[in-house]
């Protein structure tokens, strides 16, 4: 058997509000890296207004996407890599909202119960899309409500 046609995988890219509940839900291809990935979540986001501030992890330490982020005003709060070459950019105060990321990660455990979110039964990104935003909506209902 050959490569398929499907790809190597799909990522799910989400940002949640100070709640844990999704602000912006996109899909990509699980082969560009995250920080090519965030301007598309962002410009596919549920709510009108932008976040203020963007917190990720060490993959998200990166300088061109600081700056686009900084152009649109959105602070992203990431501790650097243990490798960077170039001078920090941020010190301790910002970098203790990170500690607040868990309420992301929650929200794709929230996601993970749903077992046709976990394994992508669906051949067609469309479809699966619309079975995420079905999944923060049942999620948004059952915490709000």
């Amino acid at each position: 058997m050959g490569k398929t046609k499907r790809g190597k995988g799909t990522k799910l890219m989400a940002v949640a509000d100070g709640a844990g509940f999704p602000v912006a839900i996109s899909v990509g291809s699980a082969s560009p890296h995250e920080v090519k990935l965030v301007e598309k979540t962002l410009e596919d986001r549920l709510v009108d207004e932008k976040p203020e501030r963007l917190i990720g992890d060490r993959a998200y330490d990166s300088d061109p996407l600081d700056e686009k982020l900084a152009e649109q005003g959105i602070l992203l709060i990431a501790p650097h890599k243990s490798n960077r070459k170039k001078p920090k950019t941020q010190d301790g105060r910002e970098l203790r909202r990170y500690r607040r990321r868990w309420k992301v990660e929650r929200l794709f455990a929230w996601l993970q119960n749903y077992r046709r979110i976990l394994v992508r039964y669906e051949r067609f990104l469309e479809n699966y899309l619309a079975f995420v935003h079905l999944a923060c909506i049942v999620i948004f209902v059952r915490n709000y409500f």
